[in-house]
Formats: C-alpha cells, structure tokens, sequence
C-alpha cells in the first residue's frame, strides 16, 4: 500500500511517470526500507495505466464489495430501571414509617 501511495503522491506532484529510483526515495524519506522487488511488481501492474483508469476500475471492484453488517443487538427492556427505582423508594417510605 505504501509504494501504491508514494506513486500516486508522485504523479500528484507532477511527475506522470514515476520510476522505481523515485519510488524507493519517496519511501526512504520516511525511514522505512524499500523493497525493490515490490516497487517493479507495482510497477508492471501499472504499466500503461493512468491514475483515472486506475480509480475507475477500482471504483467498480468497491462496488460488488457487500456493504452490509450483520444485526445490531436489541437493547434492554424498558422500564428495568424504573421498577428497581420504585421498590426502592417504597422500601424507604415503609422504613420511615416504622420508625415513627
């Protein structure tokens, strides 16, 4: 993904036919080490292809992708909470009674 990205940065900025050597030093200026063999396989995969062509048959292939997830849970019952909170104040008013 990242010899990907640092050759659509490089067409961004201009240069329409980015090679390998200018692949690696885009990828070197962030510390990380090239792989050589990865650059020239993107490379072939791209060979001929404009960055238009590219989006649109990637755009395609996002289409047939599922977008859909599985059910989300149900929540709890209602009024759980509210019944708790009722016994709990009964259970108070019947210990002041008690005491008086």
């Amino acid at each position: 993904m990242k010899y990907l990205a640092a050759y659509l940065l490089l067409v961004e900025g201009g240069n329409a036919a980015p090679t390998a050597a200018d692949i690696k030093a885009v990828i070197e200026t962030i510390g990380v080490e090239a792989d050589s063999a990865r650059i020239e396989s993107l490379l072939k995969a791209l060979d001929g292809k404009t960055v238009e062509e590219l989006v649109a048959e990637g755009s395609t292939k996002l289409a047939s992708v599922p977008a859909g997830g599985a059910a989300a849970a149900g929540g709890a019952a209602a009024g759980g909470a509210a019944a708790g909170e009722e016994a709990a104040a009964e259970e108070e008013e019947e210990d002041r009674k008690s005491v008086v």
